[in-house]
């Protein structure tokens, strides 16, 4: 629980714990049932309250310009970030909505309490300033949708076409076998959708300009077909073959 949600493994022992000193007689079920309602509650309640004393503050979960691909990163605290960066992913998300019509979803982002502390399985998200977000889509009709093809937001991949770098093989010829394992979680829910890439674009530069972001990681070959202007291009980095493929998402950090 410390490892997924960061704040569980506290709440867990706080819980059993005092099962254990009252001796109490609830079986396993009605231990685990209250565990459940109290992690609940502390999460919507208690660490949104807490975690602005380290500069960290919960994403939106139901507007309109900018929500979670789905509820689970919410419920396992994955959806925190720096003050810094909480402010201008706002109102870049606010004026992408305004200007395009479509909401920014993103994923994992940071954990709530605690620099340095590491937010598994990503190497570099655990300082607030970091956050994975989605491409934008087109459905089977053409149309531009926030839609993902992954039930987990990760790990449908835009793979290399013919004459493109094909940097993901290069990684794992040169022995970085986690370079793609995402794959393997990805749960492709939805086939028929494709990376819409003016609208995704559209996304990473107005990022750029609106949370002067350091650096955007997506894949080198995927970086090439989206085409961004050239003002743009020396913030879009190549991440390295000790990660994990950037093409099922955008990573966006900002400096300290």
């Amino acid at each position: 629980m410390t490892l997924l949600t960061q704040v569980g493994g506290v709440i867990w022992i706080a819980v059993f714990g005092y099962f254990k000193i009252k001796k109490s007689l609830w079986n396993k079920k009605k231990r685990l049932l209250a565990f459940s309602v109290t992690y609940l509650l502390c999460i919507a309640l208690i660490v949104p309250i807490v975690a602005p004393f380290n500069q960290r503050r919960s994403l939106p979960v139901f507007e309109e310009y900018i929500q979670p691909h789905n509820l689970g990163y919410v419920l396992l605290c994955r959806n925190y970030v720096h003050d810094d960066l909480y402010n201008n992913l706002v109102e870049a998300s606010k004026d992408f909505e305004t200007n395009y019509g479509i909401s920014v979803t993103y994923l994992d982002a940071g954990f709530p309490f605690i620099d340095g502390f590491p937010l598994l399985p990503h190497l570099s998200h655990n300082d607030g300033r970091k956050i994975d977000l989605a491409f934008i889509y087109q459905d089977a009709g053409g149309k531009t949708t926030n839609d993902n093809p992954s039930l987990l937001g990760y790990g449908v991949y835009e793979e290399p076409l013919q004459g493109e770098v094909n940097q993901p093989q290069k990684c794992k010829d040169a022995g970085y076998w986690q370079y793609d394992y995402a794959k393997y979680i990805g749960f492709n829910t939805d086939k028929e959708l494709e990376i819409d890439l003016d609208y995704t674009r559209y996304l990473i530069e107005n990022l750029i300009l609106k949370t002067n972001a350091s650096k955007i990681f997506i894949e080198p070959h995927l970086a090439q077909r989206i085409n961004p202007s050239s003002n743009y291009r020396n913030t879009i980095r190549f991440h390295g073959c000790h990660a994990v493929r950037h093409d099922d998402h955008i990573h966006l950090q900002i400096s300290k």
